[in-house]
């Protein structure tokens, strides 16, 4: 039987984070309910300097953080620069395909490697649960098949992802495949919030792997209480708290976008060694 072996690639640079502890419960359920062998590793990238060896492992998925997505100048930003090149490489030139989920600050990064488009800090930090837009490409995506349009997701994040470079993502092959609510009032443009980069690498901008209870112990932080107040008044936030639990919205995202990708990741995998076997 054919061992999975998965890296958790942990970016939040040795600050306490509920996100990483809510990958670890994915993966770690994903572990259980499956037949095969799931091995779980976590690579501390930013604050250890480590980084996984693509070539001993199928599934990767990398975290949220905080501070700058931007090059700052550490050893570790070239060495996930060459990471991310390693995956899309192998994958264009193997059977054997590597799977891999970027999440917030790791989407942000991936988006400036591989040059999609503006990068850039937001006027305020947003913290909340927001909903996120199906592009037309979105309504076919797999992963979303499942959850509403729009969906309910939540957001934390100090930069934003806009002015797409759509020539660059046709000539990669990429997609945009969901993006930021529609404030008419408001005159910005939308963000994009989550892009298919290959078959087998996906990223968002918002946290797939958020629940209410980690949520709920975020909010203990000020400054994310705050921001939330500052973006959607007091009267919006009591309510976010009030239907935190709804199963239509975090909830239902949890359970869908990361569990279906690992789901699809190891049908894939397994499916390849089948047919080089």
């Amino acid at each position: 039987m054919k061992d999975i072996r998965m890296a958790l690639l942990d970016l939040n640079n040795n600050h306490v984070n509920q996100g990483f502890r809510n990958i670890r419960e994915i993966s770690e359920a994903f572990q259980q309910s499956s037949e095969e062998n799931v091995s779980i590793q976590t690579f501390d990238v930013r604050y250890k300097n480590e980084m996984p060896n693509i070539e001993d492992f199928d599934i990767f998925i990398s975290s949220g953080g905080p501070g700058t997505p931007h090059k700052e100048g550490f050893e570790w930003e070239e060495k996930y620069g060459n990471f991310l090149d390693a995956i899309y490489e192998h994958n264009q030139f193997n059977e054997n395909k590597k799977y891999l989920f970027l999440i917030c600050h790791s989407f942000q990064l991936a988006s400036i490697h591989w040059e999609l488009g503006n990068i850039c800090k937001r006027k305020s930090y947003s913290f909340g649960v927001m909903p996120v837009h199906k592009t037309e490409e979105g309504e076919q995506e797999f992963l979303f098949k499942n959850l509403p349009d729009p969906f309910y997701a939540v957001d934390s994040r100090a930069y934003q992802f806009i002015e797409p470079n759509h020539d660059r993502f046709e000539e990669l092959g990429m997609q945009i495949v969901a993006i930021e609510k529609f404030r008419p009032h408001i005159n910005l443009e939308r963000a994009v919030m989550a892009v298919r980069f290959s078959e087998e690498i996906f990223g968002t901008q918002f946290h797939p792997e958020a629940d209410p209870a980690g949520m709920m112990e975020n909010l203990k932080d000020e400054k994310n209480k705050e921001a939330m107040i500052e973006n959607f008044g007091m009267e919006k936030y009591l309510e976010t708290l009030d239907r935190m639990d709804d199963e239509d919205k975090i909830v239902l995202t949890r359970s869908q976008i990361l569990p279906r990708f690992l789901q699809f990741a190891k049908k894939s995998i397994l499916k390849g060694i089948a047919v080089m076997a």
